[in-house]
């Protein structure tokens, strides 16, 4: 997203991935691990907003709170075809842990009738088992939910985790976005979360780097959201994608959308803002009081294998990813075909699986997070051949301060004993004391595309 301002030499001969055939850590944790978590997609949305390529099912701008869901046969169809795709799906070994998350996505998910989504919890758990305690989430736009609906899915359904997609605190922010809600309906679901029984973990989410938003609407955006008291909050950074609206209206970098410079304050003003106000800044786009991380999330950041079902969803099941078709008619396609044993998901091909992509994974996964790459895991996984050059490639970033190395007790190493360690590396082969490598806040995390890149270079030159 933003340049790099810091030059850096490229590697002479970059090092080989091995297969290590006792596969410890991060590569036993993809490979191997059974999935604890489940993603469903609910596509339904009123209509699509300008900066949204997910794949949706528009219902019209009238479907919102009432029960009109119910009887709708394209929510009805849909629900009972996921719960189809999860009957057809592969038996779990009768040792495997239960659904530790189930996260409810979209689309916009609280369109759905409450029933109809138990319809969808209870064949999660005949088929795979759902722990008592599982972190169960569901994506939420105002305007589409009343207090009853809220207290079923809560009371009755079993959700105990909600995102709110506010995205913005202006009005007229939320309709150059084609956003289905205003500022009356921010407050009114607000009102409506925080008075639930019953929940006490939920999300705010919010968009920067919109059109015409400016940095003082971004401050007001902020300094709303904290005064919401939500026990999460997460900041996404807008991404024009081709054939969306926002595609054929603007141009990344140019008004009325903001420069890469400005786009760097409002992700800098949101760091400091949101950690000023308690929040932990454990993830690139993700801050929650202590306590509240998204479990879910964490999955996926992990490199941890999770079930996906329904509409374009996404799985990874023994290091292999897959994604569903986008299109209803050839999702209906997929599910006949799984039925009649025609596709097998399971995870007991390994031997397709290029490591060099679960190396990657693992790699741009970590450093997306506060806690960054575990070394020692990730050398006895992949070699310490790979980790000296990963090391020798983020060099000059140590010395700018835009990647911080670790030792075991994650202290801070300074520029000189990392190139101390990294020079007794290179000459024994071997890495020791450096334990974790992450990315600074918020100067490294801006730089996160361009640092991922770099050392997708040396995994997969």
């Amino acid at each position: 997203m933003l340049k790099s301002f810091v030059s850096y030499a490229t590697l002479q001969t970059p090092p080989t991935v091995r297969r290590n055939a006792s596969l410890n850590s991060l590569a036993r944790t993809a490979l191997q691990s059974p999935p604890t978590s489940a993603y469903v997609h609910l596509p339904f949305c009123r209509k699509r907003c300008h900066y949204c390529d997910f794949p949706i099912l528009a219902l019209g701008t009238r479907a919102a709170t009432e029960d009109s869901g119910d009887d709708d046969p394209r929510i009805t169809d849909y629900v009972h075809l996921i719960c189809r795709e999860i009957q057809a799906t592969r038996d779990p070994d009768p040792d495997d842990p239960p659904l530790q998350t189930v996260y409810f996505g979209g689309g916009t998910p609280s369109l759905v009738p409450p029933k109809l989504v138990l319809s969808i919890v209870d064949a999660l758990r005949g088929k795979f088992g759902v722990r008592s305690d599982v972190e169960m989430s569901i994506e939420m736009d105002p305007g589409t939910f009343d207090a009853r609906k809220m207290r079923e899915l809560v009371g009755v359904v079993g959700v105990n985790r909600v995102s709110l997609g506010v995205q913005a605190f202006q009005d007229e922010i939320l309709r150059g976005c084609g956003r289905g809600h205003g500022l009356r309906e921010v407050y009114e679901a607000l009102e409506i979360v925080r008075g639930c029984g019953g929940l006490g973990n939920w999300s705010l989410d919010l968009i920067s780097s919109l059109p015409y938003q400016t940095l003082e609407m971004w401050e007001e955006s902020l300094r709303l959201a904290v005064e919401a008291l939500p026990t999460h909050v997460s900041v996404y950074d807008l991404q024009v994608e081709q054939g969306t609206k926002f595609g054929a209206l603007y141009t990344p970098g140019e008004f009325p959308l903001p420069s890469d410079a400005q786009s760097a304050e409002f992700y800098t003003m949101a760091s400091k803002t949101l950690t000023g106000a308690g929040y932990e800044h454990y993830e690139i786009s993700s801050y929650c009081k202590e306590g509240y991380q998204s479990k879910h999330n964490q999955t996926y950041w992990e490199n941890k294998p999770f079930y996906g079902f329904g509409l374009g969803a996404a799985s990874y099941i023994g290091g292999m990813r897959f994604s569903r078709p986008r299109k209803m008619k050839e999702y209906m396609g997929f599910v006949q075909d799984l039925e009649n044993g025609l596709l097998l998901l399971d995870h007991n091909h390994k031997e397709s699986i290029d490591y060099k992509d679960v190396a990657m994974d693992v790699v741009m996964l970590s450093l997306r997070t506060a806690r960054g790459l575990d070394v020692k895991s990730y050398k006895e996984s992949f070699g310490d051949t790979l980790v000296i050059f990963l090391c020798e490639k983020f060099k000059p970033y140590v010395e700018s301060g835009h990647v911080i190395a670790l030792d075991e007790e994650r202290r801070t190493l300074s520029v000189d004993e990392f190139s101390s360690l990294l020079s007794n590396a290179e000459k024994l082969d071997k890495v020791e004391g450096v334990a974790f490598i992450r990315l600074s806040d918020p100067e490294g995390f801006l730089l996160s595309n361009e640092l991922i890149s770099m050392a997708f270079e040396v995994v997969s030159p």
